[in-house]
């Protein structure tokens, strides 16, 4: 196989793969954020080297916080409320 073939394959490989990651983040995000935990949780423990335990906190999803706000904005400013 000619090395220029090659390349054209990887990149392709690669576009492939990004493009159903997107999808898959976009249309599965529940999902997707499971995956990710289940896939940094052993990489993260302790008694593993530093560098895997680096590549665990990036590939886990951010946290999720539960601070009690409406799910909206976040402002978290004074609400008006409505009068009937």
């Amino acid at each position: 196989m000619d090395a220029g073939l090659l390349a054209q394959y990887a990149i392709i490989a690669v576009a492939v793969l990004l493009s159903a990651w997107f999808v898959a983040k976009r249309q599965f995000p529940n999902a997707v954020r499971r995956l990710r935990i289940a896939l940094a949780i052993p990489l993260v423990r302790e008694g593993r080297a530093g560098w895997v335990q680096k590549v665990g906190r990036w590939i886990a999803p951010p946290a999720a916080l539960n601070d009690g706000s409406c799910g909206g904005c976040n402002s978290c400013g004074p609400t008006i409320p409505k009068r009937h």
